[in-house]
C-alpha cells in the first residue's frame, strides 16, 4: 500500500492518468457545496463533467469538445428553466441559473487540467467554489451598499481596469512613465477604499483607528478631523494630539513601503537607508501617542464615500508635476533643486515625492543617498505641516504639544539618518 501511494506522489503532472485523476477531484470539489445545498446537479454530476472535459480534450477533437461544451449549456438552460418555473417562494431561480453557469465552469477546468494548466484550473475551481460558499455574505455586502458606494467601487474599475491598460507603456520626456503615474492615481484610490472600510467597521470603537487608518489615506484629514473634534471637546486635546501623531506613523509606514516595494528584486539596491530614519518616526508616534492618551476614548470619523476621484486625480496630477520638476530640477541645479522641490511638494503630498523619488533613483537619475535624502525631506515637511495647521485650534496648548511632540520626531529623525550615513 505504501508502494502504491509512492508511486502516486511522484508521478508527473504531464501523465494523462494523473490529469484526469485531478480533473476529478476538482469536480468533486466544486460540486460539494452544490450537493450540500441540494441542488439538482451535486458531487457525482460535476465530476462528470470535470472528466468529460478532460476526455473530450485528451482526444484532441475540436468537435468533441464543442459539443461536450453544449450539453453542459443545455443541461445548464433546463436547471435554469426549472429554477423561473419553480414557485415564488422558493430561492430555486438563483440558486438553478448559479448551478448552470458552476457546470459550464467545471468542463472548462477539466479542460484546463487536461491542457496542463494545473495551477490555472486548480485557481478556478477554489475562487468558483468560494463564490458558492460565500453566497449570503456577497449578496449582504452588494444589498448593503450605499449610493455613493456603489458609484466609487464603479470609478475605481474604471481608473484601474479601463483606463490603466489602455495607457502607453514606456518612458517619455522627462522621466515620465504614463502607467506608472496613473497607478498611483489607482493606489490611492484603494488606500482611500481600505481606509473607508476600516474606518466603517472601527471608526467608532478607537482613536488609533481613526489616526493610523485616517493617516494612510490623508493624514492631513486627520488633523481636520481632531481640530473639529478639540473644538467640541476641549478636555479631549490629548486624544487629538494622539492621532495626529499616528497619523504621522502611518504616513512614515506608506513611505518606507513605498521606498522599499519598488526597490526590492530590481537592478538598483534597496533604498535601506530610509529604514532607520523612517522607522523613529514611526515607533516615536506610537510610542508618545501611546504615553499621552487615554485609549478608552472614541472619535467618530464621517467619511461620505469610499474616496475622491477629484482628490485622487488631484494627486496624479501633484505626482506627474513632482516627477517633471524633479526631473528639471536635477538637470540644472543638480541634486540641491530637487531637495527644494521634494521640500516644498511634501507639503502637499509627501507619497508623491517619495514615489517620484524612488522612481528616479531606479531610472539612474539619483543615486541612493540622494532619493533617500528627498524622501526624508518631504516626510519632515509632511510632519511639519500638520503641526502648523494645529496653530488654528483655539487651543493654544493643543497646537503647542503637537508642535513640542512633531519637533522631537524631527530631531530624532534627524540624527537617525546622521547615523545612518555613518
Amino acid at each position: 500500500m505504501q508502494g502504491i501511494a509512492e508511486s502516486i506522489a511522484s508521478a508527473p503532472l504531464d501523465d494523462q492518468v494523473v490529469r484526469i485523476a485531478i480533473a476529478g477531484a476538482l469536480g468533486l470539489f466544486l460540486g460539494l457545496e452544490r450537493e450540500w445545498s441540494r441542488k439538482p446537479a451535486g458531487i457525482r454530476t460535476f465530476t462528470l463533467i470535470t472528466l468529460l472535459g478532460a476526455v473530450f480534450t485528451l482526444l484532441d477533437r475540436d468537435v468533441l469538445l464543442l459539443l461536450g461544451g453544449l450539453l453542459v449549456i443545455v443541461q445548464g438552460v433546463l436547471l435554469a428553466v426549472q429554477g423561473l418555473t419553480a414557485d415564488e417562494g422558493d430561492d430555486e431561480e438563483g440558486l438553478s441559473l448559479t448551478t448552470s453557469v458552476s457546470m459550464l465552469v467545471a468542463f472548462g477546468v477539466g479542460a484546463l487540467v487536461m491542457e496542463g494548466y494545473i495551477i490555472v484550473s486548480v485557481t478556478v475551481a477554489v475562487l468558483s467554489s468560494l463564490l458558492l460558499v460565500l453566497k449570503r455574505e456577497l449578496h449582504s455586502f452588494a444589498w448593503g451598499l450605499s449610493r455613493e458606494e456603489l458609484r466609487s467601487a464603479v470609478e475605481f474599475a474604471i481608473l484601474a481596469f479601463v483606463i490603466y491598460p489602455l495607457l502607453p507603456d514606456g518612458e517619455f520626456a522627462f522621466g515620465v512613465q504614463p502607467r506608472v503615474v496613473w497607478l498611483m492615481v489607482v493606489t490611492v484610490a484603494a488606500i482611500g477604499i481600505v481606509n473607508y472600510a476600516v474606518v466603517e467597521t472601527y471608526g467608532g470603537r478607537g482613536i488609533a483607528v481613526t489616526g493610523f487608518f485616517g493617516g494612510l489615506a490623508s493624514s492631513t484629514a486627520v488633523v481636520g478631523t481632531m481640530l473639529d473634534h478639540v473644538k467640541q471637546r476641549p478636555e479631549a486635546a490629548s486624544y487629538g494630539v494622539a492621532a495626529i501623531l499616528l497619523a504621522d506613523a502611518a504616513m512614515a509606514v506608506r513611505n518606507l513601503a513605498i521606498a522599499l516595494a519598488f526597490t526590492v528584486g530590481g537592478e538598483a539596491p534597496v533604498l535601506y537607508g530610509a529604514v532607520l530614519p523612517l522607522g523613529v518616526v514611526i515607533l516615536g508616534s506610537v510610542a508618545i501617542a501611546g504615553y499621552t492618551a487615554d485609549w478608552s476614548e472614541k472619535v467618530d470619523i464621517d467619511l461620505e464615500s469610499p474616496f475622491s476621484l477629484r482628490n485622487a486625480l488631484s494627486f496624479g496630477a501633484i505626482f506627474l508635476l513632482v516627477i517633471v520638476a524633479g526631473a528639471v530640477a536635477q538637470q540644472q541645479f543638480g541634486s540641491a533643486g530637487f531637495y527644494v522641490t521634494a521640500l516644498l511638494s511634501g507639503l502637499v503630498s509627501s507619497a508623491g515625492v517619495t514615489s517620484s523619488a524612488v522612481l528616479l533613483y531606479i531610472g539612474g537619475n539619483f543615486d541612493a543617498q540622494t532619493a533617500v535624502f528627498g524622501i526624508l525631506l518631504a516626510t519632515a515637511s509632511s510632519i511639519a505641516v500638520k503641526a502648523a495647521l494645529t496653530l488654528s485650534a483655539p487651543d493654544r496648548n493643543f497646537a503647542y504639544r503637537v508642535t513640542g511632540w512633531s519637533t522631537v520626531l524631527l530631531a530624532g529623525s534627524g540624527v537617525a539618518a546622521v547615523l545612518a550615513t555613518l
